[in-house]
């Protein structure tokens, strides 16, 4: 008996016979995430003839629903015609950072054959960086002359219907002829004012505002403080070059912490989907995984150098992956403490004498609470008081160590124009099993009579 059809299979075969009305309803039905599976699950050659079925307008729309770097895999690989007509119907910082995920050649590719209006806001919001005002700020926006009337707006209004239709517009904003900021209103003013009235006399005067350069936590502090549906954005002349909605500072904030978790989780060179080519996803991965066995083999020489005391005391074998591991733990805490401070504009690269310090004075405190532990579960095995005092001893001391040097990394590398997310963990995980197992070996072989 023949199992039920999966979604993206049905979908293949509306693709292929089907209406565009049935494909669209069968879209509806399945709902935004389980569309995205479907799509992501149906081959290249699948995607391409059902956004061609769908054509450009409705394919924008599904493509919404897919991360940057999903959305950027699906289009770079379609036919540039079809890829710049799909783009052309995204909202313009979506459109950027698709853009952005794509390699340099494809996304210019696409850019000259966009439409001119929309590749040249494009091409602007791709020189900010991701995580600040200019790279969060939407490009559409309504802004009008103070000596314009509420005539002359209403009349724009009608006369753009369907070019506004897919504008987020809360408020208007009002431009001097530079295109400087110098009010703001609220759609729902027109109702109130005679059509004659000058946009200049009902105004809201010097309107809050963010420079372009804004960063994720100012625009955060700025939307925690003030309750509105957008921030305008200027640049260094005050000229209003985009609108920052609440929605988007939120999403960026997400997508960092999923950037730092898979960072941290070693997978390094973007987000992966298991839909991506074998190739790039190995290689991916392999990527940190080769580092990784470098970083071993150094942790590993230590060992090495004190064989014929681990052979002396072989039970040190039993308690060196315990202290480089609890260590690690330990050090791992203090990582994520300064990341987060980082992040928060509490604590600065320069500051790394302050955070040792505050890191040192913890590390001694649960050094000898997890030393002692350790040391008389050592004892209480062996019945041997030095095995409790190395174990323990070494415990403490490495635990010292990591809480220091995993306060100080991300500090460091943030120093050296390096990204802490990407580099702190590794090094730290080598440094304690080094320093782990150094300490044991080394305090064994001062009292290794005592422990034979």
């Amino acid at each position: 008996m023949k199992g039920l059809a999966t979604p993206w299979e049905t979908l293949s075969e509306l693709t292929a016979a089907g209406t565009k009305s049935a494909i669209i309803d069968f879209l509806d039905l399945l709902g935004a995430d389980e569309s995205a599976r479907a799509i992501s699950r149906l081959s290249e050659e699948g995607r391409h003839q059902l956004f061609s079925r769908l054509g450009p307008e409705e394919a924008a729309s599904l493509i919404e629903g897919f991360s940057d770097t999903q959305a950027a895999d699906i289009v770079e690989n379609m036919p540039l015609e079809q890829a710049a007509a799909i783009l052309d119907e995204l909202p313009s910082d979506q459109l950027a950072d698709v853009l952005a995920e794509m390699q340099d050649g494809a996304s210019e590719s696409i850019l000259a054959s966009m439409e001119k209006e929309g590749a040249a806001e494009a091409r602007m919001l791709m020189t900010y960086a991701p995580d600040c005002a200019g790279g969060l700020m939407i490009s559409e926006f309504l802004a009008f002359r103070a000596e314009d009337t509420i005539r002359d707006v209403l009349k724009d209004l009608q006369e753009n219907q369907q070019k506004y239709n897919s504008y987020n517009v809360q408020y208007f904003y009002v431009v001097d002829s530079g295109g400087r900021l110098t009010g703001v209103m609220r759609m729902h003013n027109l109702l109130f004012y005679s059509r004659e009235t000058q946009l200049g006399d009902i105004m809201i005067t010097s309107p809050l505002s963010l420079p372009d350069t804004a960063s994720l936590n100012e625009l955060k502090n700025f939307f925690d403080e003030h309750k509105l549906f957008g921030v305008p954005v200027v640049d260094g002349d005050r000229r209003l070059v985009g609108v920052v909605l609440p929605s988007a500072v939120e999403e960026e904030f997400n997508k960092q912490k999923t950037k730092a978790f898979l960072r941290l989780s070693g997978i390094i060179g973007g987000e992966e989907f298991r839909t991506m080519p074998l190739m790039a996803r190995s290689g991916r991965r392999l990527s940190w995984l080769s580092m990784n066995i470098v970083l071993n083999i150094i942790a590993a020489s230590v060992i090495a150098l004190y064989q014929d005391t681990l052979a002396a005391a072989i039970t040190l074998a039993v308690f060196l992956p315990m202290v480089s591991d609890m260590s690690g733990c330990s050090g791992n805490q203090a990582v994520a403490v300064s990341m987060r401070e980082l992040a928060l504009g509490l604590v600065k690269p320069g500051e790394i004498v302050w955070v040792v310090l505050k890191e040192a004075r913890v590390g001694i405190i649960n050094g000898v609470v997890l030393g002692i532990l350790l040391g008389l579960v050592a004892f209480l095995w062996q019945k041997n008081v030095w095995l409790g005092l190395v174990v323990g001893g070494a415990l403490a001391a490495n635990t010292l160590v990591s809480v220091m040097l995993g306060g100080a990394l991300p500090l460091l590398l943030k120093r050296l124009k390096m990204d802490p997310a990407l580099v702190s963990s590794p090094l730290l995980t080598t440094v304690t099993d080094m320093c782990g197992f150094f300490f044991v070996l080394s305090f064994a072989a001062a009292v290794l009579p005592k422990l034979t």
